[in-house]
């Protein structure tokens, strides 16, 4: 089952989101927009699949790095195919991102699973068939009645109780917004939330990215008080020592890092340096779901969890595979957008999530992605 094609197609959908100038997404009017799908064919005519945005994929990065990797190879020999691709990255000048390794590597997975007519969470270990989920606000904005206040954070935050999330993942005002950013109204977002949803709730804080030491130990210490489960990237991660320093004044635990290059190899240096308590990774962030995967057997080899980043068919599976992940992150969410509404390239959710807070895994062999393909063919408008 040799590798015979790689197929970029570029396609147009409407969403409600929209975003700033800082990159957070944001609800807004109904626009279109562009996704990619990436599609690994073997000679047998069995595929995989694989979405992403279309400047991760585009034909530069399938011509002079991804075709060259893949072609003619065996389609289940995904380890060789990444590798090939790690060490090409060398050569890139940037063009071949972490992101291009990892829609390539999924659609790798997905082409395995559809071919063995098997779930991939499955080929991956199945340590369960379903995940609870918590719930991941946008960050803060300056709309009325959207996350504009520390209130409105509560407000909503009760909402996503009653939909049976027993997580919340808060994400504070940021740039572009205009008093952001602003450690007090961070504290007192938390606080409102806490005591809008009670005790029995998990609650977290994906902080400004960029505070100095001494604000992320003010919120820090504020966060311990109101008993949160985990404080996230609220520091450049590319100063390693910081967290260092903060996961050594805190009890809470300090979850990262998020965004930080490196795959599993710069994740080994925060584990050995002690600069976090949870280690984190996300399918997409590290390259594919078996370098993700290595990540969450790394933490495993410590005594740690590992909490993936993001939601998504991939990083669902990764959560569902391994027994050192409490949850899986389902946003972004905000009282302006219905998360459960199907996007137009798909005829069925992902992540449907049941009353009790749990994200069930899909049977459909593959990573479980229902694909309305007509629907992505009636709207191509470049294919390379």
């Amino acid at each position: 089952m040799k590798i015979e094609k790689v197929i970029g197609q570029i396609f147009t959908y409407p969403t409600k989101r929209s975003v700033d100038s800082d990159g957070h997404s944001h609800p807004g009017e109904t626009t279109q927009a562009k996704m990619a799908m990436l599609t690994v064919q073997s000679d047998t005519g069995d595929c995989g699949y694989a979405f992403a945005p279309p400047e991760v994929v585009r034909a530069h990065v399938l011509d002079a790095f991804v075709r060259p990797a893949a072609l003619g190879e065996h389609a289940l020999q995904r380890e060789k195919i990444w590798k090939s691709l790690e060490h090409r990255q060398r050569g890139s000048a940037g063009q071949l991102t972490d992101r291009a390794l990892a829609a390539v590597e999924q659609a790798l997975w997905d082409l395995a699973g559809r071919s063995l007519n098997v779930p991939v969470y499955r080929l991956l270990g199945a340590y369960r068939d379903k995940v609870p989920a918590y719930g991941s606000t946008m960050c803060g904005d300056e709309l009325a009645g959207g996350l504009a206040t520390p209130d409105d954070y509560a407000n909503f935050a009760v909402k996503l109780v009653a939909r049976g999330y027993k997580g919340i993942k808060i994400h504070t005002w940021m740039p572009p917004v205009r008093f952001a950013p602003n450690v007090d109204m961070d504290i007192k977002a938390c606080a409102a939330v806490r005591e809008a949803v009670g005790p029995a709730i998990a609650l977290m804080l994906d902080g400004y990215h960029n505070y100095s030491r001494v604000d992320a130990l003010r919120i820090g210490r504020a966060l311990e008080k109101l008993e949160f489960s985990w404080f996230e990237e609220m520091m450049n991660e590319q100063s390693m020592e910081s967290y260092v320093w903060l996961a050594g004044q805190l009890d809470i635990p300090i979850l990262g890092p998020e965004s930080l290059s490196g795959k599993h190899y710069s994740r080994a240096a925060w584990v050995q340096n002690g600069a976090c308590d949870i280690l984190r990774a996300g399918v997409p962030g590290v390259g594919g779901i078996t370098p993700t995967l290595k990540v969450a057997h790394l933490a495993e080899a410590y005594g740690m969890d590992c909490e993936v980043h993001g939601n998504g068919a991939a990083n669902l599976a990764v959560c569902a595979a391994i027994k050192n992940c409490k949850w899986y992150e389902r946003g972004l969410l905000h009282p302006f957008l219905d998360y459960d509404e199907v996007p137009a390239y798909l005829n069925a959710l992902v992540d449907p999530m049941d009353s009790d807070g749990f994200v069930h895994l899909s049977q459909k062999p593959g990573l479980g992605e229902d694909i309305n393909f007509d629907y992505v063919e009636a709207h191509t408008v470049s294919r390379y």
